[in-house]
């Protein structure tokens, strides 16, 4: 991996989310990745801890927070402040997930979510519904969360494998901080839009490859669907719409001090017209720092291959 951290800062990426929204997952990424990760510290040791780092050679830190610290979640932003302010390079990831995604999740592995009797419904009733306890939790713990989620580059999990997971871990602390990062996504509107998202467009308009036999099986990556889409005038205008209203508001959220900058594009199935699309821009505003690519429903079924 490149050095991500050339200015030799002190890195610390928190690590944040909705319970069962796969922060053991991106963990395991980051101490592949070579961090050193802590779960669950508490965040009042977090001062003290970073300062103990600043006495070993210098690493890169991982820590998770989560709703298990709930009576000191409001103290973490101001610290995080505090870190960056002492010249730490500190980013936080937040991973979420749909409700429909973390109640299959929790049904499936049976773990008991940490707010579960919050309301103490399930002491005073015992024949209280779980499914509802369990909404209720996770209703709970969004409000809890949010002021941290509005501060984080925030991953969608809800339709992602662990392997894609962990690559856009990777990906995410593989760029340098300190800078905008520009991330286009493509996905499938039939399985819903990105909640990370900051910015959608719908391509559903555009010439439909997927109803041209030859090129049906193909992806907007293989060079047959690409030449079909470059001959369609109405794709070369979206691109150019889309291109033209990033260039005029990027350097706002650069000056707003964004670290990341989610652009999300859809088509019915997430195959042909976005992928092109998000393969076309990325190229196209590389010359702008640093760019990162997604493709939710492809790489998807690309990893289940592997």
């Amino acid at each position: 991996m490149t050095d991500t951290n050339p200015e030799g800062l002190r890195e610390l990426v928190l690590v944040t989310g909705m319970s069962g929204g796969g922060k053991s997952i991106a963990m395991h990424a980051l101490e592949d990745a070579g961090f050193f990760c802590i779960d669950n510290l508490p965040p009042e040791l977090l001062l003290n801890f970073m300062a103990l780092e600043r006495q070993r050679e210098a690493r890169r830190v991982a820590i998770a927070v989560d709703v298990r610290s709930k009576g000191s979640l409001p103290h973490v932003l101001p610290l995080l402040k505090q870190l960056r302010a002492e010249g730490h390079a500190v980013r936080s990831i937040f991973l979420d997930a749909s409700t429909d995604a973390l109640l299959r999740r929790f049904s499936e592995t049976r773990r008991p979510h940490p707010l579960r009797d919050v309301t103490g419904e399930e002491r005073e009733h015992g024949a209280a519904d779980d499914s509802r306890l369990l909404l209720d939790a996770i209703e709970i713990e969004r409000e809890l969360l949010a002021a941290l989620r509005v501060e984080s580059t925030v991953i969608d999990t809800s339709l992602l494998r662990p392997a894609q997971l962990r690559a856009w871990v990777r990906d995410l602390v593989s760029v340098r901080g300190g800078s905008l990062t520009l991330v286009f996504e493509s996905f499938a509107f039939k399985h819903g839009v990105p909640s990370d998202a900051d910015f959608v467009f719908d391509v559903r308009v555009l010439p439909n490859p997927y109803y041209v036999h030859e090129l049906r099986a193909l992806t907007g990556r293989d060079e047959p669907v690409a030449q079909y889409l470059d001959l369609q005038p109405e794709v070369a205008l979206m691109r150019s719409q889309i291109a033209a209203f990033m260039d005029q508001w990027l350097p706002a959220f650069a000056a707003d001090q964004r670290s990341y900058l989610t652009v999300a594009i859809g088509c019915t199935g997430g195959q042909h017209r976005s992928v092109y699309l998000v393969e076309q821009l990325t190229l196209q505003f590389a010359h702008r720092g640093q760019v990162l690519k997604r493709h939710r429903e492809l790489d998807a079924v690309e990893r289940r291959r592997h």
